[in-house]
């Protein structure tokens, strides 16, 4: 009996060794600077957004964040470095609808797997796109967009995220339903796009109306339409992508965090609780205000449901538009 105890005693306490150290790390945690990957280019909105944050974050966790840009191939290239970093929690991961939802069903050999080597921690926010074009160009709505664009064949070019993109998945849908043939063109974020556009080497985008509302106002690009339920109260004569026709084009891009598969629970709930704070703080609720930017906090355990619905329509939408895996 007492040697049974013993032993019971001895296992327990050798437990105790073996977890202590994780359940302390957890505690401790953050003992230095956080890493954010950002998988698109410095200067999009997404980019922008997030690094306002960053000193608030800082300031919840006691470590600096640090953002690193990791842009190209769809956020692939972000992705997969931070799939494959230590599970730790000292790595954090931008992550949205391409990365999560449609590159799965838009590339042969991903080299990650959204639903497998990623802890889910917090959507944050849906951003407000808009339809653009330069102001040179001779249109002025959706509808003189699709006859400009039959009329011009193989020269109206849409700026991308790269191939497996929403925007490639929408100028490729865009071809099927109005037979044109406009060519989607890769750049690494809403930044270069908005400098694209504006100089004149594309004659269309589609991103984050916050990349383009300075060079819509001051008259150097001009809105078609806004993809959203409302016009925006920023722009309310231009209408929406539904009122323009293109409802049948269902997506809403979106971002949130997540970590490398495997980190932690203690670790998850501080970065939760860290970033909750920060994007309810009115401070940064008036900063995504300004970037068209739609609060859209929630639990891990919802943005783990959300994903698999956001998934199951990312695959619909891809069946829909017909576009052919990558290699």
């Amino acid at each position: 009996m007492h040697s049974t105890i013993r032993r019971a005693g001895f296992v327990l306490a050798l437990t105790a060794c073996v977890l202590s150290p994780a359940v302390q790390a957890q505690d401790d945690y953050p003992t230095r600077p956080v890493k954010l990957i950002v998988p698109i280019a410095p200067g999009s909105v997404t980019d922008v957004v997030l690094r306002a944050a960053t000193p608030a974050l800082g300031q919840q966790l006691g470590q600096p964040i640090v953002v690193e840009n990791r842009p190209g191939a769809s956020g692939i290239v972000g992705a997969e470095a931070c799939a494959k970093a230590p599970a730790d929690g000292y790595t954090l991961c931008a992550v949205y609808h391409a990365t999560m939802s449609f590159n799965p069903f838009m590339f042969e050999k991903l080299p990650y797997d959204p639903a497998r080597d990623f802890t889910p921690i917090n959507r944050l926010f849906y951003v407000t796109e808009g339809l653009v074009v330069p102001a040179a160009l001779p249109v002025r709505s959706v509808a003189e967009l699709r006859a400009y664009a039959k009329a011009h064949p193989d020269a109206v070019n849409f700026g991308t995220l790269g191939s497996g993109s929403l925007q490639e998945l929408l100028v490729a849908w865009l071809n099927r339903e109005w037979g044109t043939r406009m060519v989607g063109v890769p750049y690494k974020g809403g930044g270069p796009i908005a400098n694209a556009v504006t100089a004149g080497e594309i004659q269309l985008a589609q991103m984050g109306l916050g990349n383009f509302i300075g060079l819509i106002q001051s008259g150097q690009l001009r809105a078609i339409a806004v993809a959203g339920a409302q016009r925006s109260p920023q722009l309310p004569d231009v209408p929406t992508m539904a009122e323009s026709g293109l409802g049948g084009f269902p997506s809403r891009p979106w971002w949130g965090i997540a970590a490398p598969a495997g980190t932690p629970s203690g670790i998850v709930a501080r970065i939760h609780r860290a970033f909750t704070a920060v994007f309810q703080d009115p401070k940064m609720v008036e900063v995504m205000q300004t970037r068209y930017v739609e609060s859209a906090l929630d639990t891990p355990e919802q943005f783990v449901r959300f994903l698999a619905q956001d998934r199951q329509a990312a695959g619909m939408l891809v069946e829909l538009a017909r576009v052919p895996k990558q290699p």
